[in-house]
């Protein structure tokens, strides 16, 4: 899929849903989707820029930034570049961003 195309309208219905985030082979995290935000500022897209947030349940340790698969049942995979935003009550947050 070409992630230039997609928009916050892609992401809004899957808001609250479970994702896998594929750190290695080996590494596969359980991840809730659980903010859709659009920005209004420029883009030389025909979308918005926009930022996705997951949740983990790490709660003592995280994973560096990078671009990882993330997986879907339903939708399927996408490659994306996640920044760790820190830990909230319930886990370690990792967001997208898509300018």
């Amino acid at each position: 899929m070409d992630i230039s195309l997609l928009s916050v309208n892609n992401f809004n219905s899957l808001l609250n849903k479970t994702f896998i985030i594929k750190i290695s082979e080996e590494i596969q995290l359980d991840a809730e989707l659980i903010s859709v935000t659009e920005f209004n500022s420029y883009s030389p897209l025909e979308r918005n820029p926009f930022s996705i947030v997951f949740r983990t349940q790490q709660k003592n340790e995280y994973y560096e930034q990078g671009i990882f698969t993330i997986i879907h049942p339903e939708e399927g995979n996408l490659e994306l570049f996640l920044t760790p935003l820190g830990f909230d009550e319930v886990g370690m947050k990792y967001e997208a961003v898509f300018s």
